[in-house]
């Protein structure tokens, strides 16, 4: 049987998109155990403006009317302990562009280890309070995905390869991807916070649709 092709649209920084990758991962593991599934990642920037030293997440949430940042973090709090994963968003008290961060995911793809590398930059950012954005940060978390530290600086410093990310990043929205996270397969497509159930019926759904092409 074929692999299962599983086109992931995220951000480093958003909150729902590392519940939805804890829910895919926790999903196949336990529901899709002798399923082969190819994860890819696409990029989608949710802070394409935020400045290098990162911008307060508090002046973040004031610009929206928004002072009590706790209420904000209840829902998907929540939502993560159900899961199985503990989520304290006042940890991290500032918010970063991702457009190095995806560039490192896509280099990852070739290296098998895209997947892995995502988990860990938000682990890194969610609960490390890490800023996912400086280079020696990157090239440290990176050394351990198959990557030189040398070679992530070189990476992250090509204007060309930054082009590259940001003419995915075009080609995310272009696609209609207006929200994060998005999963596909094929035609098939569900978006936003999730469930496990939902999740596993998408899967499912994926899965029938596949043998029935096959």
């Amino acid at each position: 049987m074929s692999r299962l092709k599983i086109d992931l649209y995220s951000d480093i920084v958003c909150p729902w998109c590392v519940i939805g990758q804890h829910r895919l991962d926790k999903v196949l593991s336990e529901r899709f155990p002798n399923l082969d599934v190819d994860v890819e990642h696409h990029p989608y920037e949710l802070m394409p403006h935020a400045p290098p030293e990162g911008l307060s997440l508090a002046d973040y949430f004031r610009g929206k009317g928004i002072t009590n940042m706790v209420h904000a973090f209840e829902r998907p709090e929540g939502e993560a302990r159900a899961s199985g994963l503990h989520l304290d968003l006042s940890k991290q008290t500032y918010v970063y562009r991702t457009i190095y961060a995806h560039t490192l995911l896509r280099a990852a793809r070739v290296r098998g280890t895209q997947h892995a590398l995502a988990s860990a930059l938000m682990h890194a950012f969610f609960h490390e309070r890490r800023n996912i954005s400086d280079l020696e940060t990157l090239s440290e978390i990176a050394s351990h995905y198959g990557f030189q530290r040398e070679e992530v600086h070189a990476l992250l410093q090509d204007e060309a390869e930054i082009k590259k990310t940001e003419t995915e990043i075009a080609r995310t929205r272009n696609a209609g991807v207006s929200s994060v996270p998005t999963f596909k397969v094929r035609s098939l497509t569900i978006v936003g916070g999730r469930s496990e159930d939902e999740i596993a019926t998408f899967i499912n759904d994926a899965i029938h649709v596949r043998a029935e092409i096959h």
